[in-house]
């Protein structure tokens, strides 16, 4: 399942596995049992790894490796730390077997939707000839899945969004979304965990925070999780924020 697996250097210190070719269910699972086995067994001048869509990125220190790669008396004669890395990592995914059934994570979310947290409902709502609570209902009754987090820290990026309810993104971004914004751009869904610009149509604010750098991990949600939204009143979301 995974020997046979495309590897492209990304600078002189990463190197990208790429594991398929559509953001699907079935190259997420690939990309999560790399990601976790590599975060059970590291191997010696690996920095970090980061596990996007269809792929993972290993990013590694090429001095540390060389100065490995020379100490290995199984390494064969001199490789860069590019080759030598990609060679560790062909081993590991030839020792990964397949993914066993594991119950994922599932984290609830409470979204105050609409009003001056969602000031784009309105337009979701008629561009998908649906009221306000349709596209509400949708929304929350939807299961999402993780995919991977990006742009900005602990961002998701969310498979599984109902087509009834997809937008555009806007022409013209905002320049400041607040933290815990809920939105949508095409056939996503996602939180913004800090405040930031964005394009993507607003439907509702979460008051739970999912950036906590003071954490480890520092963010609430990880990729494999499973996401349940479900509506909150304005008054509970001023009650959870006090």
């Amino acid at each position: 399942m995974l020997r046979d697996v495309d590897m492209s250097p990304l600078g002189d210190s990463a190197i990208i596995v790429r594991l398929g070719e559509q953001a699907d269910l079935q190259t997420n699972t690939k990309v999560r049992m790399i990601a976790n086995y590599l975060e059970q067994h590291p191997f010696a001048g690996m920095i970090e790894f980061i596990p996007a869509f269809t792929s993972v990125t290993v990013v590694y220190d090429p001095v540390e490796v060389f100065w490995r790669e020379n100490k290995d008396p199984h390494a064969g004669g001199l490789l860069y730390p590019y080759d030598y890395v990609e060679r560790q990592l062909r081993q590991m995914l030839a020792s990964i077997e397949e993914a066993a059934e594991v119950t994922p994570r599932i984290v609830e979310i409470p979204v105050c939707y609409g009003g001056e947290f969602g000031v784009d409902l309105a337009y979701v709502a008629s561009l998908n000839s649906l009221s306000e609570d349709e596209v509400i209902e949708i929304h929350a009754s939807g299961e999402y899945l993780v995919y991977m987090l990006g742009f900005a820290p602990g961002f998701p990026y969310l498979g599984g969004m109902d087509k009834r309810i997809a937008a555009p993104r806007k022409q013209t971004p905002r320049l400041a979304i607040p933290a815990g914004t809920v939105g949508i751009a095409g056939e996503q869904t996602g939180v913004y965990p800090i405040e930031t610009p964005g394009g993507w149509q607003l439907i509702g604010r979460t008051p739970l925070s999912l950036f906590l750098p003071a954490k480890q991990p520092p963010t609430l949600l990880e990729a494999g999780n499973r996401i349940r939204f479900y509506p909150i009143s304005r008054r509970e979301y001023d009650q959870w924020k006090e």
